[in-house]
């Protein structure tokens, strides 16, 4: 865990390398926030391998999947997870894990599992920053499910998106969200720092509760370019998610009669969907193009969509180093979409996030040209390991 002198000391070293408006969101308190979050997330992985039936099925050396059928799980959805569990635990030294050249690792429970509560994480992150209370109660409540999704009595969709969640979402994705909310805002500095001034038709992909709409929007009214805006399409799969979305956007900005409201999905040609060819001069995505199917044929169409010399600019969860996990997984490896992808053995070699070299590479791949990333997570990570949050931005030519 780390003290508060070691977080305010990252903290002044972070911010020498953000440019000025984003530093204040990564402060002392957000880095004390991600690792108390980092730590509840461990604790509730370890809840579930019990009651899933990992513990007692990893008694010897064996692989993910012989440890997911020797507990009676389904596998082939079960295997992603169950893996990132095994995987994580390792990490923490609470399983043995070997692995052979060219072997699979293998896993085996040590002499003893600690008992490890995650309510005094929690009550300490609500005395420490009570805004990220819903990404706790989100991942509390994936929890308790995971079991039933292991075995194949529900899927992940079934738990994460009921009606009766939609509640959740909101309040997770959402701008008084401290752990959400700095995607939002990283995103909508690097439109702001890397979109050249002039007339704009925006095109927003994967819109979902508007709260990143909202952000960018507010961001392009505070810097004088409210003028710009020609027009802004807002789109989403997900009905539900596009009435909220549309109603967040619409209440908070009244006066934006550039907006317009659309279903799209990524996973289809977007010319179908009412986006023609050359139509844009900025395509825009929080956290959405991960879960493309194939991302090589979305990150095609979102060029198609866009005019030349139009921007791309996703803000998106970077993975750190190929392989290695992040806590956001904990929740979306429920979705076959984010687990299952069509990959490539360059730029998606696995289901999830990517790293930025990834990210570039598959740009690049389907034309885009200088690719940027906003800010630099190399410099960062020095002094900030799990730093996962970057825009990355590519311009058509």
């Amino acid at each position: 865990m780390i003290g508060e002198v070691e977080a305010a000391e990252a903290a002044r070293a972070v911010a020498r390398l953000l440019p000025p408006a984003l530093a204040p969101a990564f402060g002392a308190s957000f880095i004390r926030s991600d690792y108390l979050y980092d730590e509840f997330v461990h604790r509730l992985s370890l809840q579930v391998f019990r009651a899933a039936g990992l513990e007692a099925a990893a008694r010897e050396p064996s692989t993910a999947e012989e440890i997911a059928t020797r507990a009676g799980l389904e596998v082939r959805r079960a295997l992603t997870p169950v893996d990132w569990i095994l995987r994580r635990l390792a990490g923490r030294g609470l399983l043995e894990e070997t692995r052979g050249a060219g072997e699979p690792r293998r896993f085996r429970v040590r002499d003893s599992l600690p008992e490890l509560d995650p309510e005094p994480i929690r009550e300490a992150h609500q005395r420490l920053d009570a805004s990220w209370l819903p990404s706790y109660v989100l991942a509390e409540t994936v929890a308790r499910d995971y079991p039933a999704f292991l075995r194949g009595e529900r899927t992940g969709e079934e738990i994460l998106f009921s009606p009766t969640r939609l509640r959740l979402w909101a309040e997770f994705f959402s701008n008084d969200n401290g752990l959400y909310a700095v995607n939002n805002l990283v995103g909508a500095v690097a439109v702001e720092d890397l979109v050249s001034p002039g007339s704009l038709a925006i095109l927003e992909l994967g819109g979902g509760l508007g709260s990143a709409a909202v952000a960018l929007l507010a961001r392009l009214r505070l810097a004088g370019r409210w003028g710009d805006i020609r027009e802004y399409r807002f789109t989403d799969v997900v009905a539900a998610f596009l009435r909220r979305g549309q109603q967040a956007v619409q209440t908070r900005f009244p006066d934006a009669t550039f907006a317009r409201f659309a279903s799209l999905d990524i996973n289809r040609p977007f010319g179908e969907q009412g986006t023609p060819a050359a139509s844009v001069a900025l395509v825009y995505a929080v956290n959405t193009l991960h879960v493309a199917r194939d991302l090589g044929f979305t990150l095609r169409e979102v060029f198609a969509a866009l005019a030349p010399g139009g921007t791309l600019v996703i803000s998106e969860c970077v993975r750190p180093a190929s392989g290695q996990l992040i806590y956001a997984e904990f929740i979306f490896n429920l979705l076959e979409a984010f687990r299952s992808p069509v990959l490539h053995p360059t730029y998606r070699p696995n289901g999830g996030f990517l790293t930025a070299e990834q990210w570039r590479l598959a740009l690049e791949a389907a034309g885009f040209l200088e690719v940027r990333t906003l800010p630099d997570l190399t410099r960062i990570r020095e002094r900030f390991a799990t730093f996962c949050v970057a825009a990355i931005a590519a311009v058509r030519r």
